[in-house]
């Protein structure tokens, strides 16, 4: 068990009781979760109610069947309403902080206020993270650790949902290795012709990625991006003009000058600096970055128990402790495209885009 002492720099009697926290970056995926089917994290809160330790997303594809027409008979041409499912696990996640009234008292500030919101924001962060590597998982299987047969038949299974570099044909024997190694930073880098190709590979896909949909009629995707892979599509002429001229603007609501969102083709694209490189792996060894071409239902968080504080004071009182737990599943959704729910996996909301990543001079 490891307990919070005070540290020597905070002993001294002069010292300002304010206390500066490390940054933690707000979680940019809070926008888009929500509880309908419209939502790209869609939130499912059923064991909220009661017991269980999975929630179970559903999935609908649509008829495909032409109908009948004239006096021609219904009874008996009847389609398969084909439902699919998958069933996210839920576990808890909680962590805390000790502190003694005798550190307490020696420190120039609260220490149980400062773990309070240290705690808060390792949470945020814990969240953040887990959402990105679902998005980089491997049929349930973290990126890191899978290996080259299951990436292979994952992306056997995915190839219409899966862009190396700027062509689909850079994936051309579904080897996952081989096609990385064909990202090179001359023709590989995210551009706005990128995103556009990405996005006809969601519209394309079989089945389709659906967008979300805004004001009624409004189709959007929304594309979670690298870094790298934003400073590339950012530094893109054609981005460049489209952001200059497309439409007139202030200076401050302009993304070239504010580092805000991109949007191009009836894309939003994101920059999530959390995302990590696969290190060496692209042309002349170059490291490749991973982005995230979301639609609607792409990934299902499941909740039983949300955040929340906790306390504990023992050692006749000396002693007292403060920390947060939650019990959830983090997920990306994948529906089977076989005959069974586990038949040939596709990743429900996502088309995934390898680009070079080479880091900054």
């Amino acid at each position: 068990m490891a307990e919070t002492i005070a540290t020597p720099g905070l002993t001294p009697q002069q010292w300002d009781d304010k206390f500066f926290r490390e940054y933690v970056r707000s979680n940019r995926f809070k926008r888009y979760m929500g509880t309908n089917e419209n939502s790209i994290i869609q939130l499912k809160e059923d064991l909220t109610r009661k017991k269980g330790d999975k929630v179970t997303f559903a999935n609908v594809r649509k008829l495909r069947g032409p109908g009948v027409t004239g006096r021609s008979i219904l009874e008996g041409n009847e389609e398969e309403l084909d439902s699919r499912s998958m069933a996210v696990q839920v576990d808890t996640v909680r962590n805390a902080v000790v502190v003694t009234d005798h550190d307490e008292q020696l420190s120039a500030i609260g220490l149980r206020d400062a773990g309070r919101s240290a705690l808060k924001d390792w949470a945020l962060d814990k969240m953040r993270n887990d959402i990105i590597d679902a998005l980089r998982s491997i049929n349930g299987v973290s990126y890191g650790t899978a290996t080259e047969t299951q990436k292979d038949a994952w992306l056997t299974d995915n190839a219409d949902r899966v862009l190396f570099g700027n062509a689909r044909s850079n994936n051309a024997a579904n080897d996952h290795s081989a096609a990385l190694a064909l990202i090179s930073n001359t023709t590989g880098k995210l551009t706005a012709a990128t995103v556009s190709l990405a996005k006809r590979m969601a519209q394309t896909a079989d089945p389709a990625i659906r967008p979300v949909r805004l004001n009624e009629d409004e189709e959007w995707f929304v594309m979670f991006a690298h870094p790298l892979a934003f400073r590339d599509l950012s530094q893109d002429p054609v981005m460049q003009q489209a952001n200059r001229d497309a439409r007139p603007r202030a200076v401050m609501d302009n993304p070239i000058f504010t580092g805000g969102s991109l949007v191009w083709d009836g894309v939003i694209i994101r920059e999530i600096p959390e995302i990590p490189s696969i290190a060496g792996v692209g042309d002349s060894g170059i490291d490749v970055a991973t982005s995230f071409l979301c639609g609607a239902q792409a990934v299902g968080l499941a909740w039983a128990s949300r955040l929340k504080s906790t306390t504990n004071v023992r050692d006749y009182g000396f002693r007292k402790g403060v920390g947060v737990q939650e019990m959830r599943g983090i997920e990306k959704l994948l529906f089977g495209k076989g005959n069974g729910d586990l038949d040939d996996l596709v990743q429900h909301g996502v088309v995934t885009v390898y680009t070079a990543g080479v880091a900054d001079l």
